[in-house]
């Protein structure tokens, strides 16, 4: 098991019932929360926003992760362009998304003869961070060719029409050079079981979004060891 629990919150501010403004500020609070609450990665998966908007998204987000004061990497769903854009450190990628590989030549290419420091493009001139999304352990070991940072692998227990892939596969795709981690129906009952089965962590919509982040955090700590 890998010395530390890697927690991953994806967001869903339509899950917000409420108008737009009000849901973007319930989405920025919750991002908040999870940054203070030590949440390693969030993903904005606001995919039906228009580029300008979830552009506007992801600059409030980065200052609201600045203003929490941790070392939460915040990643724009697929959309490398909107990354580089906002000063975003990277990007996740949908299993039929162009590869690491390209991320990396693109965010190479667009920080030749870099800004000035402190501004977006500055910000985000490391090499990026980049999340893969896999449903099987083939597509996690191509990913790890592919020199992906981590792989998402789902569904261990469930999605909308979609066929669990069961811990005997979240098992295999664990065995890759890359962290691997559980997304798709995990909840506080069932994290234990993806742990052992060598996750390094779990993805979570509403694990995260629906609950105290802190709490949850403090639970899935205890529960794979460490204080």
């Amino acid at each position: 098991m890998p010395a530390r629990c890697l927690f991953y919150y994806i967001t869903d501010r339509k899950a917000f019932a409420a108008d737009e403004p009000t849901r973007r500020r319930l989405l920025l609070e919750k991002i908040f929360e999870a940054a203070r609450a030590g949440v390693d990665y969030i993903q904005l998966r606001e995919k039906d926003l228009p580029v300008r908007d979830l552009e506007s998204l992801a600059r409030e987000a980065v200052r609201v992760i600045q203003e929490a004061g941790t070392p939460t990497t915040l990643l724009i769903n697929s959309r490398t362009d909107v990354a580089l854009a906002a000063g975003v450190a990277g990007v996740h990628l949908r299993s039929t998304d162009i590869s690491p590989q390209e991320v990396k030549a693109i965010w190479s290419e667009a920080h030749v003869g870099t800004a000035a420091p402190g501004c977006p493009a500055a910000r985000s001139a490391a090499a990026p961070v980049i999340g893969v999304s896999c449903h099987s352990p083939a597509e996690v070991a191509q990913a790890a060719a592919n020199s992906a940072s981590f792989a998402v692998f789902a569904p261990v227990f469930e999605k909308k029409d979609a066929k669990p892939a069961g811990l005997a596969q979240l098992r295999e795709a664990c065995q890759a050079r890359i962290p691997v981690l559980a997304l798709g129906g995990i909840t506080l009952s069932n994290a234990p079981s993806c742990f052992e089965a060598g996750a390094a962590g779990v993805a979570a919509i509403r694990l995260f979004q629906e609950n105290d982040v802190a709490n949850v955090i403090r639970s899935l700590r205890r529960q794979w060891g460490v204080a």
